[in-house]
This record gives C-alpha cells, sequence and structure tokens, in this order.
C-alpha cells in the first residue's frame, strides 16, 4: 500500500478502452493505479510487492505466463486478479472475471466484488503492533510471562525469555487498548526465530471473544475509504 495507506493496482493491456474507464473506477475506490503494457514488464512491477489488484487483459499474448508467475513464485504477495476476457469463460487463478468490451456499469460491479475480496485479504494478513505483558499457560501445565508483539486476525507474534517448541500450544488472556474487557485466546506455535520471537496462529478463541477481537481490529482499519458508496 502507498504512505497514505490506499490500495495499489496494476492494469496489463494495450488496450486503449480498457484504462480511461477502469482508471475512473478505480480512482473511486481510492485505489491507485499503474498500467503495464507487457506482461514482461508487469512481472517487474508486482515483485515491488506492494500491488494489491492484478487486472489482466487475456487477450495480451503472454498473459498466462504472468498469471503463472505471480501464483508460482512463492516470496511474491499474491494480488486479487481480475481477468478481462472476450469471453464469459472462466479463468483459472483469476479471482473475478469481466467480459470485454467493458462498460462502465460492468466494469463497476466486477471492481466492487474485487475490492471487498481486497478488503478481506487485507484483514486476514494485518499485524497491529502490541507489546503487552501477558501470563500464559503451556499444554504441560506450565506458567510463563510472555510479550505479545502483535496481533490479527488469525493469530499473534509472542517473544519469550524461554525456549518454546514449535507445535506448544498455549492459552493466556488479553486485553487491548479501549478492548471492553479481556478475551481468552487459545494458540498454537507455528514458527520460531532468534532472540525468543515466535509466531502462534489461533486454535481455540470463544467466539464471543474473536467477535470483540475482529470488532477492535475493524476499528483500526486504515485503509483509505472509497469515495463512492459500496
Amino acid at each position: 500500500m502507498t504512505a497514505d495507506m490506499a490500495f495499489e493496482s496494476l492494469i496489463v493491456s494495450h488496450d486503449a478502452k480498457v484504462f480511461p474507464i477502469m482508471d475512473r473506477l478505480l480512482r473511486q475506490l481510492s485505489v491507485t493505479t499503474s498500467v503495464c503494457l507487457s506482461a514482461s514488464k508487469a512481472l517487474d512491477h508486482l515483485r515491488q510487492g506492494s500491488t494489491d489488484l492484478l487486472v489482466l487483459d487475456c487477450e495480451q499474448e503472454d498473459w498466462r505466463d504472468l498469471l503463472c508467475s505471480v501464483w508460482s513464485v512463492g516470496w511474491m504477495k499474491k494480488p486479487t486478479v481480475m481477468a478481462l476476457t472476450p469471453t464469459e469463460s472462466r479463468v483459472a487463478s483469476a479471482h473475478v472475471v469481466l467480459k470485454k468490451p467493458i462498460t462502465h456499469e460492468s466494469a463497476s460491479r466486477s471492481l466492487k466484488s474485487a475490492y471487498t475480496r481486497m478488503i478481506h485479504d487485507y484483514r486476514s494478513h494485518v499485524r497491529h503492533a502490541v507489546m503487552a505483558q501477558v501470563s500464559a499457560t503451556l499444554d504441560d501445565c506450565r506458567d510463563l510471562r510472555l510479550t505479545i508483539t502483535d496481533i490479527g486476525e488469525g493469530g499473534v507474534g509472542i517473544a519469550s525469555k524461554e525456549h518454546l517448541p514449535v507445535g506448544s500450544s498455549l492459552r493466556f488472556r488479553l486485553r487491548l487498548p479501549e478492548m471492553p474487557r479481556e478475551i481468552l485466546l487459545g494458540s498454537r506455535i507455528l514458527w520460531a526465530r532468534e532472540y525468543g520471537r515466535y509466531g502462534c496462529e489461533f486454535t481455540r478463541v470463544p467466539p464471543v471473544d474473536y467477535d470483540i477481537l475482529r470488532d477492535w481490529m475493524k476499528s483500526r482499519l486504515k485503509v483509505k475509504k472509497p469515495l463512492v458508496n459500496l
């Protein structure tokens, strides 16, 4: 994302009728736009890791190679993919398909669908920095003090002075700023790094506590708001 937390899009097409419509609609969604005329140049752009939406014209010669590269390169950020096609047939690995020739109405409907997915992906992967001390219980019934370093919808980052085996489960109560109360979080350690850093995924979280967590995260969503109602 850009510094003002706007989503970024990349349009790959040499069709002169595509860009004016897509650019206008994307600006209404507060999404910044870049354009590439060839898939090879687009791959270099995607490797920068800032693209949230890829609008790919399937009448490009090498569009399949580009799409294959997006999904096969493990370290590359995976954007939401909108495929522009001359037919309504499904495009493998594309999240949204828009039939050409595009119109303002058809493109608007498809972009709203793509935007919803972009918001979902952002919420799923964003991490909020936290520095909170908690008392945790490990699966071997040991109690210890941990520092919660960050939190997201799927898990937390922790720091511990004690060695914690990957795969271990732990439970703790956490109260985040402006939360109405503590929430109970059960998690499992997925990975370990140097200096006592660990990444955990949530396993057991009471539904009401998870709702509180999601509402807290939603209140801190910093994506630039669209200029139109969705």
